[in-house]
């Protein structure tokens, strides 16, 4: 693990290679799992404010569900995510063929709304966990990725440059500069040792 700030980040997104490929996984991420996307409560009450603009992105199916229940849910361990259809899709979901994206970053793109996709999302494979004095950062390992890492392996392009822009948007341009530079450190320390 390296800390910056208040951050521990597992070596992993300094070491693994990553880059999404829709072309091969179709966007399941937004169909797999045992839950909607983790929100924060700033993205809830954001969403909940320009719903009406989001909602013409979607098939109208997911569109009743969240009418009816809302953007979010409590899953399991009582943390809001997002609406699910059916228990299986996110409700933002968005088809275009066999492929799946997200509404609300369709809507976003388009400048009809300001507010991206859940920050979750933007920031997958990295999973963020809140403790009492730091925050983890952490590399998912999930199968149904598998195509993600090859493309990263033959781009050579590690986890967190992948992730540039969503951990900028988390954590700032200055937080993501000092990652970069622990990251060509730790790289020039494995080297030496070579």
């Amino acid at each position: 693990m390296i800390q910056i700030g208040k951050q521990l980040i597992s070596l992993d997104i300094i070491e693994k290679e990553f880059c999404c490929d829709i072309t091969k996984c179709k966007g399941c991420c937004c169909i797999e799992g045992d839950a909607g996307a983790p929100l924060l409560d700033e993205e809830i009450t954001e969403y909940e404010k320009v719903i009406d603009k989001i909602l013409p992105y979607l098939p109208q199916k997911n569109q009743d569900v969240i009418k009816e229940k809302g953007v979010f849910y409590l899953d399991d361990e009582h943390e809001k995510v997002t609406m699910l259809v059916d228990n299986a899709e996110c409700a933002f979901v968005e088809h275009d063929g066999e492929t799946l994206y997200c509404g609300i970053e369709h809507a976003y793109r388009d400048g009809k709304i300001s507010v991206q996709k859940p920050i979750s999302c933007h920031l997958y494979p990295i999973r963020c966990r809140q403790y009492h004095d730091f925050e983890a950062i952490n590399y998912d390992k999930w199968p149904i990725c598998a195509d993600a890492i090859c493309k990263g392996k033959k781009l050579g392009l590690k986890v967190y440059q992948f992730l540039k822009e969503p951990l900028i948007r988390k954590y700032g341009k200055e937080w993501y500069d000092e990652l970069v530079e622990v990251a060509h450190q730790w790289e020039a320390q494995k080297n030496a040792k070579k």
